[in-house]
């Protein structure tokens, strides 16, 4: 993967081979400017790499156009940033509607046994009239996690789902994300600085200068 800086191209990625397994909980750690952020947003369908494949369940992000793209996400991958990235003007529960509302083409897909299973996993059941600025981060983060996970998508992608909050927050976040990946059995690829964070995947990557340099 490059980049056209002016003239130049700037290599972001340089020979990564990388397979995550259904089910699979991977940290993916490295320094600023590795090219970690830029492998998540390929791996998910937000980037187009420059060359080679990016397989998801059989079927090449690279290879697609960008309705596919989009629509591939739709169904498979659920995205956590962290920033939050929720609409300020909803409650938490609008926030997760809408989420809904997208995946199933402007019906809700989600039945109430799903929602409420989701809800408890997330400590989440006594939040939902809330809007987010009536919210803690660490709560604003477990919103962001549900409306990522309500549509039970295959996959969950999350960018530094830690970085904005203090360590007890942090605690809770990760002991959720472990237990998601147990009993819903998502594949969890997360991207992070923290290496209480990395602890908790199952295996863990290491970046530098655009390379995989450990893996395991």
């Amino acid at each position: 993967m490059t980049y056209r800086v002016g003239k130049v191209d700037v290599p972001a990625l340089r020979g990564v081979n990388l397979s995550v397994a259904p089910g699979e909980f991977v940290a993916i750690m490295g320094p600023s400017g590795c090219g970690k952020s830029t492998l998540l947003h390929i791996l998910g369908g937000l980037l187009k790499p420059t060359s080679g494949r990016v397989m998801v369940d059989g079927e090449d992000f690279a290879a697609m156009s960008d309705a596919a793209r989009t629509d591939l996400r739709r169904r498979k991958i659920g995205f956590v940033f962290q920033r939050f990235n929720l609409f300020p003007t909803l409650t938490a529960e609008g926030n997760l509607k809408l989420a809904e509302q997208i995946h199933g083409n402007g019906r809700s897909a989600v039945d109430s046994s799903t929602r409420r299973e989701i809800l408890q996993l997330l400590r989440l059941e006594n939040k939902m009239r809330h809007k987010p600025l009536e919210l803690s981060g660490g709560e604003q983060q477990r919103v962001a996690i549900a409306r990522a996970v309500i549509n039970r998508p295959a996959i969950i992608l999350a960018d530094e789902p830690t970085g904005n909050l203090d360590s007890e927050n942090s605690r809770i976040v990760l002991e959720m994300l472990e237990q998601l990946n147990r009993e819903l059995k998502q594949t969890i690829v997360i991207i992070t600085h923290n290496p209480e964070a990395a602890a908790v995947a199952a295996r863990t990557i290491e970046m530098r200068d655009g390379m995989i340099v450990k893996d395991g």
